[in-house]
């Protein structure tokens, strides 16, 4: 019995509403329409928007029954929340894909062949594998030496050692201690560099990959061209 009241009374509003349009719109609601939805899901029509239902939403109508003006529900906090989240995933979801494609149009002007990609690889190693030799030369004669001031402060057996060959040591030391540092640094920069330039050379044979595929015309429902004069066609059995 409930149903059936709601939904005479959704048709009785419907009806109003026809009856409104067909009247032309009184001079006091000249401005249009409203249409919104209540708790139970019944449909209202009305010259004003009651203020309990202005969080719920409507539909805003001129006086010819147009719909001129949709009226978003008021968020709540959490729904706002969620939409703030949504529209940072698909702000970062666009600035990742605009540096992408960046990405992809500096490649294919930079290089035309992969041989290109190889030889920027290489001369974008050479001063960095050139520092590491000489990192490399540097820790051996820093060693050497270390060696060699070890055994001179051996031969000192129980008599006072020098200060300035302590001192020599420890610097020694501290500066073979700071070169593995760089040499690991550099170790890691050479890897990156490769890792780089493999990437690029992979994308960019995607990339020409992807340029080298055909692409078909869309289907056409074009008719047959008709027979030329002296030709004869077969009707159809």
């Amino acid at each position: 019995m409930h149903m059936i009241d709601k939904q005479a009374f959704t048709w009785s509003a419907a009806a109003c509403f026809a009856a409104w349009l067909a009247l032309g719109a009184l001079p006091a609601v000249a401005a249009g329409m409203y249409k919104w939805t209540d708790d139970q899901g019944i449909v209202h029509y009305s010259d004003q928007m009651p203020a309990d239902a202005v969080n719920k939403g409507g539909t805003v109508f001129d006086k010819q029954g147009r719909q001129i003006k949709k009226i978003d529900p008021t968020l709540t906090p959490a729904q706002i929340k969620a939409k703030e989240a949504e529209d940072e995933r698909l702000r970062q979801l666009a600035k990742t894909q605009e540096e992408k494609s960046r990405r992809d149009i500096a490649l294919t002007h930079s290089y035309t062949s992969e041989e290109e990609i190889d030889f920027a690889r290489s001369r974008a190693l050479l001063a960095i594998e050139s520092q590491l030799k000489s990192a490399e030369t540097y820790i051996a004669d820093l060693t050497k030496r270390q060696q060699e001031l070890k055994r001179d402060k051996l031969a000192y057996g129980t008599k006072p050692v020098p200060g300035t060959l302590d001192t020599e040591l420890t610097g020694i030391d501290e500066e073979l201690a700071r070169q593995d540092k760089v040499l690991a640094q550099r170790r890691a920069e050479i890897t990156a560099i490769n890792a780089k330039y493999e990437s690029d050379k992979q994308r960019w044979r995607e990339i020409r990959a992807d340029q080298g595929k055909p692409s078909f015309p869309a289907a056409t429902n074009t008719p047959p061209a008709p027979p030329s004069k002296g030709s004869s066609a077969t009707a159809p059995k």
